[in-house]
């Protein structure tokens, strides 16, 4: 039976890989898998197939709907008329709310899109018997696994 689990890079995961030997599982059988980290920033815009969840309009889509009305209110005095200005409100507001949001993505949250600096997991994979697989689950567990699968 192979156990499969993922730790975070810490002495918890030595102290693990020692324990399970203690139980009789010789070194051969356990195998320990750093992932590697990714090289290139993510993306500022999205692709139609990948979204990381962050909106680039939304500031800008509430200010276009307050800066149109502003607009519009305003345009009645003036001479282009209240829908002419109600547009350039609108577009306007849109233009400062996207400038705004690709500030923040930019300049503000620029070290949460880098991976660079994040620890980077790891898989141990433990190969024992059947019997031993309930303890080296609970030896695993009790080290703080992110996660831990068995496969017969």
């Amino acid at each position: 039976m192979q156990l499969f689990s993922t730790f975070e890079t810490t002495e918890l995961l030595e102290m693990a890989i020692s324990t399970i030997e203690k139980q009789g599982i010789p070194k051969e059988s356990i195998f320990a898998v750093p992932l590697d980290n990714r090289k290139e920033g993510r993306k500022i815009f999205d692709t139609l197939h990948l979204s990381d969840g962050t909106s680039l309009i939304d500031i800008g889509m509430g200010l276009a709907t307050a800066l149109s009305v502003i607009g519009a209110s305003i345009g009645f005095k003036l001479s282009w008329g209240p829908i002419y200005w109600g547009l350039i409100g609108a577009f306007v507001g849109f233009m400062i709310g996207f400038a705004i949001r690709l500030f923040i993505e930019l300049v503000v949250k620029k070290n949460k899109r880098v991976f660079k600096g994040k620890i980077s997991e790891i898989i141990l994979i433990v190969e024992c018997e059947e019997s031993q697989a309930g303890l080296i689950e609970d030896i695993l567990w009790s080290h703080l696994a992110l996660g831990v699968a068995k496969v017969k």
